[in-house]
């Protein structure tokens, strides 16, 4: 009801909001209380800064996982004089999961009060933003849903799929639920409904990194190192490395400033994947993560990067247009190329790409990336495989190269280079503007 929300019946709320600090960013040193005012100057809470409201998800052993103290401590790097609060729910959060998913409604509630009460005191929602862990995506949708007036912007780090892939839009994270709502999607692998991150698009932005499904370094075998390095302590992280990037590379965007994770909008991983979205014309780009664009459309923006598995995650994405000739019709399938970039600045060596199918007499579009800032590109190598299907062709000098076209996506910069010799098995092409 109206009377429940209201900013004067504060009875009810059990969740709890610490505000931390850069000294003790994994310490709950003071709590806000709604309805009592006495709590803002207990807890030097500034009305005039901006704030961070971070919300946890599922926790399984009932207590803050470690992302929790390092987001905090990278928004406040970033933005030394912000308010961040970590909203705790841990008690409602430690159940089986679809008790801890059902809870997600009562917690919104908690929390909407919350940001009604700061309001009534004059706090300024434009300076509110929430930002919201997997089913504490959902918590901070609901909430903005619920709030008097709309919260600036909700950031959803790989909003929980179960129960929520084809639940109504009041029940989980949508694009009304701010002013601005911007998610990042990395682990949906599986059925719909099934995978542990949510499929949908969400926001006015949702931006898929690696495609969304698997990220790097979160491999079996990755995860098996962890443990046998660290123990069974880090069992859980071949279950959540994939979900859980979503938050590092949230952090990766606060602190490491000077490189910016840029995302293309595309129609489907798979076009993506072939280099064909690489343009920044109309908002058709964006940077990930805390300096987003904030552009808002009636449609949401599907927006795809690739990234390394390290922080910095940020690489360079490079789409290579091939034109091949021959008098013979030919249908080549998963083509392993090896590709060198050489730039003004630095080069890259021997980067492997897989080419899902050739067809001679047509463009071959493939994507490139390199985590190397190698400056205005000169000159690229195209090696094949020895063991490539291709290398039983070349000695018949029936394939052609009629030109080549590459794209950066980070410069925008267009490169063409005409070619009309025989394909050899490593083809040098120094690079020009078209």
């Amino acid at each position: 009801s109206l009377d429940f929300l209201s900013f004067r019946n504060h009875s009810h709320i059990e969740s709890k909001f610490s505000v931390r600090s850069e000294e003790f960013p994994d310490e709950d040193m003071c709590y806000l209380v709604p309805g009592r005012r006495e709590s803002i100057s207990a807890c030097n809470f500034k009305t005039d800064a901006q704030t961070f409201l971070v919300i946890h998800g599922w926790s399984v052993a009932g207590l803050f996982e470690s992302w929790v103290s390092k987001l905090v401590s990278a928004l406040l790097e970033r933005e030394p004089d912000a308010n961040v609060i970590v909203v705790d729910w841990l008690e409602r959060a430690s159940h089986h999961y679809p008790t801890s998913a059902e809870n997600t409604r009562l917690v919104g509630m908690d929390v909407a009060k919350f940001i009604n009460w700061l309001e009534s005191l004059g706090y300024p929602l434009e300076k509110l933003h929430i930002l919201g862990y997997s089913l504490g995506a959902h918590v901070a949708g609901i909430a903005g849903n619920l709030t008097n007036n709309k919260v600036n912007r909700i950031t959803g780090l790989d909003p929980a799929g179960p129960t929520f892939e084809h639940a109504d839009r009041l029940k989980r994270l949508s694009d009304d639920d701010a002013e601005f709502v911007d998610v990042l999607h990395t682990n949906t692998r599986g059925t719909p409904d099934l995978s542990i991150g949510i499929q949908r698009p969400v926001g006015h932005v949702d931006i898929y990194p690696n495609g969304g499904t698997f990220q790097p370094g979160c491999s079996l075998q990755n995860a098996m190192r962890m443990i046998t390095t660290y123990g069974l302590y880090n069992v859980d992280q071949l279950v959540k490395c994939s979900h859980e990037r979503s938050v590092h590379l949230f952090i990766d965007s606060l602190v490491n400033w000077d490189r910016q994770s840029l995302a293309y909008r595309c129609s489907s991983k798979e076009a993506f994947s072939k280099g064909l979205c690489l343009s920044c014309r109309k908002n058709r780009c964006t940077r990930l993560g805390y300096n987003v664009s904030k552009v808002r459309s009636t449609r949401s923006a599907r927006m795809y990067l690739k990234t390394r598995d390290v922080m910095p995650y940020k690489v360079f994405h490079y789409q290579i247009k091939v034109h091949l000739f021959s008098q013979k019709d030919m249908t080549l399938e998963s083509q392993p190329l090896k590709i060198s970039l050489f730039g003004i600045r630095d080069e890259r060596d021997n980067i492997p790409v897989v080419v899902s199918r050739m067809i001679t007499n047509t463009t071959v579009s493939f994507l490139v990336t390199c985590d190397t800032d190698i400056g205005e590109l000169l000159m690229l190598s195209v090696q094949w495989e020895k063991d490539s299907f291709l290398s039983g062709f070349f000695s018949t000098g029936q394939f052609r190269i009629r030109r080549m076209r590459v794209k950066s996506g980070e410069t925008q910069a267009n490169r063409l280079k005409p070619l009309f010799g025989k394909l050899l098995p490593a083809v040098m092409v120094p690079c020009f503007s078209s």
